[in-house]
């Protein structure tokens, strides 16, 4: 990692009402290949209300003002591309992911893409179209004014299953994340899950990126392992409960895209 923690937690001063702004990024990682969609499209191009559902999370960060906007692309490469063809903007920039290894190590390949950046950096999921802008901005918010090194915004599910837990410590503060197939009894009773919404200092995430370990269990890097390794090295790592229940749903099946379309058309409908 490239601060020491005394040096960078030095500048952090809770009387301060309004810390200095920061240049502010985001990674979207975008390379899945979506295996149980029945089709051999990237799963982010999917479309979700007549969008590629990709669409819609460059939308969420392009409204808190992120830029650039680092879409990592794997399979169908391409065809990601394609889905922006249109786009005028100059703030999207193209990394590319030629193994699936994890989210560590497409968020990793995103590195170039940001050489000569610092500040923060939002790291999402490409295939959740259900993010809302006022979520990204209340997560950015007590990133910047905790001066954290890692901001997670969580959710609380009545049924948790096949996400990362969020393990908190006896104080109420961020321990670790952990994936549901490394997970034991304790931590699977836990209802509070990480939907993949971060904001990272991001030359802290960078080095720490460059220390992660392949998961035991998969041989994968996991990003969410990141936030535990910024804290057992003296770094502040926040937790903000600010996702809706509704806005986690996963799209993994073609069942599953129909529900997500459902509910961003009605959201759309209801806000015109």
């Amino acid at each position: 990692m490239q601060h020491s923690p005394d040096t960078h937690s030095s500048a952090f001063d809770a009387s301060t009402a309004d810390p200095p702004p920061r240049p502010l990024a985001a990674i979207i990682l975008a390379a899945g290949k979506g295996t149980r969609m029945n089709s051999d499209l990237p799963k982010v191009v999917h479309e979700v209300a007549g969008r590629p559902m990709v669409c819609w999370v460059v939308d969420a960060v392009r409204e808190v003002s992120a830029d650039p906007i680092v879409l990592v692309v794997g399979h169908g490469a391409d065809t990601v591309r394609d889905a922006f063809a249109d786009d005028e903007s100059a703030d999207l920039r193209y990394a590319v992911q030629q193994e699936q290894l994890g989210t560590g190590h497409a968020t990793r390949c995103a590195a170039e893409a940001l050489e000569g950046f610092d500040g923060d950096v939002f790291v999402l999921a490409g295939d959740g179209p259900l993010i809302r802008p006022q979520t990204l901005r209340a997560m950015h918010e007590r990133h910047r004014h905790s001066r954290a090194a890692a901001t997670l915004a969580t959710a609380v599910l009545d049924d948790p299953s096949g996400y990362g837990r969020v393990v908190r410590d006896s104080g109420g503060r961020f321990d670790r994340i952990v994936e549901q197939k490394n997970a034991g009894d304790d931590e699977l009773a836990i209802r509070e899950i990480y939907p993949s919404y971060a904001c990272f200092d991001a030359a802290l995430l960078l080095g720490a990126l460059r220390d992660l370990t392949p998961d035991e269990v998969t041989g994968e890097y996991y990003v969410t392992d990141v936030p535990a390794m910024l804290k057992s090295a003296g770094y502040r790592v926040e937790i903000v409960d600010a996702v809706p229940p509704e806005d986690v749903l996963s799209i993994n099946t073609p069942q599953q895209l129909a529900e997500v379309d459902s509910i961003l058309t009605t959201r759309l409908e209801t806000t015109r």
